[in-house]
C-alpha cells in the first residue's frame, strides 16, 4: 500500500497544474486567470526542482509542455475543454509505459514475487487497460459535459476504479497465492 501511495503521489504532483486549474476555475469562473496560474504553477513545480538541483522527470517537462500547450489553447480559444483533456494524454502515456511486463514487480513483496509472478504481469495489464479507458471515459466526458460535471465525475471514477482494481488485484493474488503455497506445501513431503 505504501509503494501505491509513493507511486500515485508522483502521478498527483504531475496533474497539480491541471487540478489548481479545476480549482480555481470552479472557485472564479474565470478561464483566463485559472489557465495562468496554472501554467504559473507548473513552471513553479520545475523551477523549485532546478532550485533544489534535483533532476526533472521527463513527465514532469511532459506535464510541463502539456500545460501550456492546453492552456494556450484554452486561452486562444475561452473553451475549458482542452485544459479537461490533458489527464487523457497522461493517462495514455501511463497506460502505454504499463505495457512493459513485469512493471508491477517493484511495487509487489517478496512474497508475491516468489509465489505469484505470473499473475502480476497479468496484473499490470489489467492496469495499462484501466489507464486506456480512463482516458477514453476522461475524453467523453469532457467533450460533452460541462467543467462541474466533468471535475465530479472525473473525480468520483478516478478513485473508484483504482480503487475496485486494487482490491481486486489484492484478493485474486492473495487467493491464488494461498491455494499455490498450501501445494507447494503438500507437494514437499511427498517428495522428501
Amino acid at each position: 500500500m505504501k509503494n501505491l501511495f509513493y507511486a500515485g503521489k508522483f502521478l498527483l504532483l504531475d496533474m497539480a497544474s491541471t487540478l489548481f486549474f479545476l480549482g480555481v476555475y470552479l472557485w472564479t469562473g474565470n478561464i483566463p486567470l485559472s489557465v495562468a496560474l496554472g501554467i504559473a504553477l507548473g513552471f513553479a513545480q520545475i523551477g523549485w526542482q532546478r532550485a533544489r538541483a534535483k533532476p526533472i522527470d521527463t513527465m514532469q517537462w511532459l506535464s510541463l509542455f502539456l500545460v501550456v500547450a492546453s492552456g494556450s489553447a484554452t486561452l486562444l480559444t475561452n473553451d475549458a475543454r482542452f485544459v479537461m483533456i490533458k489527464p487523457s494524454l497522461i493517462y495514455t502515456i501511463v497506460g502505454v509505459v504499463m505495457l512493459k511486463p513485469g512493471w508491477m514487480n517493484r511495487y509487489l513483496p517478496a512474497i508475491a514475487i516468489e509465489v505469484v509472478p505470473d499473475i502480476g504481469i497479468v496484473f499490470g495489464f489489467v492496469w495499462s487497460a484501466l489507464m486506456f479507458a480512463s482516458a477514453g471515459v476522461n475524453i467523453y466526458v469532457a467533450l460533452n459535459y460541462s467543467v462541474v460535471t466533468w471535475a465530479a465525475f472525473m473525480s468520483f471514477y478516478g478513485i473508484a476504479s483504482k480503487l475496485t482494481l486494487f482490491l481486486l488485484q489484492y484478493a485474486t493474488m492473495r487467493s491464488i497465492g494461498v491455494r499455490r503455497r498450501r501445494r507447494a506445501q503438500l507437494a514437499a513431503p511427498a517428495m522428501a
